[in-house]
């Protein structure tokens, strides 16, 4: 898809994580139904597989793929480490980082989104909090999604049930960073859930189980998709 046209309009961003459902073959099959929702809708949807469905799927499709993970070292003597150059050639174009999943420090934060800008990658940094958000946002990623834990999986959508937290992180992550693109995640279920979340000001959704585990991902992501077209 290349990166300048995910700087345009609104993202659904899913990710992967290690469900049996999204891996290996499962993988490309989800892959080419989010591809298949975004050549119809004109959305941009975004896939973050597991490291080892990364160029796989990268090959079947083309729609952007993100990595779900990267750590803040350069090529070298650091085995067991994630290179941003091996997500890159791989074929993401960038990567999740700091999820509540897979934490990371403020040091390694900041130089994670280093590495990504080095490598030509896209940077999605998730915060927890308001405050979080601000302080991510002045590492000047690309993206920055807010997504309280305690709501992750549980199908209570952050932009329903914590609609301040969202606007709240968007005036300060605004006060200290113009540019970032502002997400919101955890609990985001259904389009109902994404057009509140546009409706708050956010700038796109990141979702993993509500897609990955439904019995028709691709029905679940045409509706999003139709949701963020309408609030267009």
């Amino acid at each position: 898809m290349g990166l300048i046209k995910l700087s345009r309009g609104s993202l659904l961003v899913v990710n992967f994580k290690s469900y049996l459902e999204a891996t290996g073959k499962r993988a490309i099959d989800l892959a080419k139904a989010a591809e298949k929702v975004a050549r119809e809708t004109g959305v941009a949807v975004v896939v973050a597989p597991q490291f080892t469905d990364l160029e796989p799927v990268s090959e079947n499709v083309d729609i952007t793929v993100f990595s779900q993970h990267l750590d803040p070292v350069r090529p070298g003597a650091y085995t067991g480490r994630v290179l941003a150059e091996s997500v890159k050639s791989a074929g993401a174009e960038g990567s999740i980082l700091n999820h509540s999943e897979r934490r990371i420090g403020t040091v390694e934060i900041n130089a994670c989104v280093e590495r990504c800008a080095e490598a030509d990658l896209y940077s999605l940094v998730c915060a927890d909090t308001a405050q979080a958000s601000a302080e991510i946002a002045r590492a000047r990623p690309d993206m920055v999604a807010v997504e309280p834990p305690d709501l992750i999986g549980t199908g209570i959508s952050i932009s329903k049930a914590r609609p301040e937290l969202i606007t709240d992180s968007l005036q300060k992550i605004r006060a200290v960073n113009s540019s970032v693109k502002v997400l919101c995640g955890a609990g985001v279920t259904t389009s109902d859930d994404v057009s509140k979340a546009l409706e708050l000001g956010a700038e796109g959704v990141l979702v993993a189980s509500s897609v990955v585990k439904a019995k028709s991902p691709g029905s679940i992501l045409s509706k999003m998709a139709n949701a963020i077209v309408n609030a267009k």
